[in-house]
């Protein structure tokens, strides 16, 4: 993992979450997404029920990264679990695929076996020296899933670094322009096939 700082006392190290930990740090976790989406203050609040219950989903997996003092706060966080039919988001990701033309064959293969990566997000001082590269290698290694998937807001030329992130580390489209029950903006679904075998120095 390419650092944040080379001074060992500012540089972030990866740690698993429990369902417990995640929890028990659920405002600071939510403080980062938060900023790093830019999104107004009090966001969190509406959030905090939903991330919630995505910690009691079959296959949740949370990976953080935190600085090296006694209180070790987080500075990046990403979690997923396995992608299901029940689920709101298979729900609008399937109905999308099929209004964009996809035949019934094709949307069951795409979500038919599948890790949600549901949130990825670092903190905008401590962005751009490879910890989402990092989060998301962690997060996904070892999975069984056949493929991971995830959203993404759409923005032109695909000019921010979540998007950069994503080509570099090869996801490739499954749907663009779709627009979520709720959201105004569009939206991308990304795809990757598992397990994830990507060159570490990306």
């Amino acid at each position: 993992m390419r650092t944040v700082d080379t001074d060992a006392e500012t540089t972030p190290y990866l740690v698993d979450l429990s369902p417990q930990e995640i929890r028990r740090r659920l405002p600071e976790a939510l403080a980062i997404y938060v900023e790093a989406m830019g999104y107004p203050r009090g966001t969190e609040y509406h959030r905090a029920p939903m991330w919630s219950e995505h910690v009691s989903r079959p296959g949740w997996r949370g990976v953080a990264a935190v600085l090296p003092t006694s209180d070790a706060p987080m500075v990046a966080i990403a979690y997923g679990y396995r992608g299901a039919r029940h689920q709101w988001w298979h729900q609008q990701v399937r109905d999308g695929l099929r209004r964009s033309g996809c035949s019934a064959e094709h949307v069951d293969e795409v979500l038919s076996d599948y890790f949600e990566l549901t949130e990825l997000h670092v903190k905008p001082d401590a962005q751009g020296h490879g910890l989402g590269s990092a989060l998301t290698r962690r997060l996904l290694h070892g999975r069984d899933e056949r493929t991971v998937l995830l959203s993404t807001p759409e923005v032109a030329d695909e000019g921010n670094r979540a998007w950069r992130l994503y080509r570099r580390l090869g996801f490739e489209d499954v749907l663009r322009n779709f627009t979520f029950s709720g959201d105004r903006r569009p939206f991308a679904v990304l795809g990757h096939a598992l397990p994830f075998d990507v060159p570490t120095d990306i």
